[in-house]
């Protein structure tokens, strides 16, 4: 089998190549942008049979030059949510994504694509239907966009075409992305560095740290974009979380109890990491007021009908994995800023 990954040097792309390699499937071609030079390090160990930048890729594999190709999981995207070139955004993510789409329908190649839970923006359910589709930015936008695109194909498509709207995924090879990496990487940074995780306190209607979020561990992404890789009958778009909404504290206090356990001390409770001040409480910014999920919770409905019964990790366990792979990967809070 011959597999595209774009993206497939940045976060989740990046598990995708290593995911593959571990169904012993080696002929994959990575595209990406190595502008930022030091992303090369999330493929290193991997097995390729072809890199090709970004800027080159679509338009030879439209003109057919990379031979057939099975499937193309596209990972490829800006993701900076506070980007507000609404043109480079719709050309990144809307037009790329629909050359591609027709190109892969041309060519006989299925495509599973990245799509974003900030398709829901406002709302205050996350169901795949237009009534609840709010974007709160061009990025959401953009990828609604193409998403409409595929509604509107997916049934009589040839081949399979399957999105995924990916809720707030944490995770290894996630340091590249600066200020827009997850909260359990920069709750372990912020700790290594300063001894404290700073939280949200008090906002709209939920109490200090109480805001929350569909936290998804990385390799649970992989786990399910495999599962369609080996169900091609299966296609339409799908929510990617695990069904349940968790604080932010519970990731606070997974990061900075497993650090304590890294380097021997007893885990404690919230309550204690408060009063010892190893996490606090900042006031809500202003900049945010009125722009911030306070909720978000994937319904599984419509990934649980197409028979994937994959079983997700918790934040206890999932930031637990993670921390440890950041201590041992020796990550640190100069990376983030790389």
């Amino acid at each position: 089998m011959r597999v595209v990954v774009t993206g497939a040097a940045g976060f989740i792309g990046s598990n995708i190549v290593r995911g593959l390699n571990a169904l012993g499937i080696d002929d994959v071609i990575a595209v990406d942008d190595l502008t930022d030079g030091p992303k090369y390090r999330n493929l290193l160990g991997a097995q390729l049979s072809d890199y090709f930048d970004k800027d080159e890729f679509y338009t030879r594999f439209a003109r057919g030059e990379l031979g057939h190709v099975d499937v193309v999981m596209h990972e490829g995207a800006c993701s900076d949510t506070m980007e507000h070139d609404g043109r480079f955004m719709l050309e990144n993510n809307y037009r790329c994504s629909k050359m591609l789409l027709d190109a892969c329908m041309a060519q006989g190649t299925r495509l599973l694509y990245a799509s974003s839970a900030a398709t829901y923006g406002g709302s205050s359910c996350f169901r795949e239907e237009p009534e609840f589709e709010q974007p709160l930015n061009v990025y959401g936008y953009s990828k609604l966009l193409f998403d409409n695109v595929v509604r509107r194909m997916v049934a009589r498509a040839p081949y399979q075409v399957a999105g995924f709207r990916y809720f707030n995924v944490y995770g290894p090879r996630e340091q590249h992305k600066g200020r827009m990496a997850s909260v359990a990487f920069h709750h372990y940074n912020q700790f290594i560095e300063n001894g404290c995780v700073r939280l949200f306190g008090e906002y709209g209607g939920y109490g200090p740290g109480q805001q929350e979020r569909d936290f998804v561990f990385v390799d649970d992404v992989v786990a399910v974009k495999l599962w369609f890789l080996q169900n091609p009958q299966a296609r339409g778009i799908f929510n990617l979380g695990t069904g349940s909404a968790q604080p932010f504290n519970d990731v606070a206090l997974a990061s900075v109890n497993t650090a304590l356990t890294l380097r021997g001390e007893a885990a404690r409770p919230l309550e204690q990491l408060l009063k010892d001040g190893l996490v606090e409480y900042i006031g809500f910014p202003q900049a945010l007021v009125g722009k911030y999920q306070c909720h978000t919770q994937a319904d599984l409905t419509a990934l649980r009908s197409t028979g994937c019964d994959h079983e997700f990790t918790d934040v206890a366990c999932g930031v637990d994995r993670y921390v440890r792979w950041l201590h041992e990967s020796a990550v640190h809070p100069a990376a983030a800023a790389a």
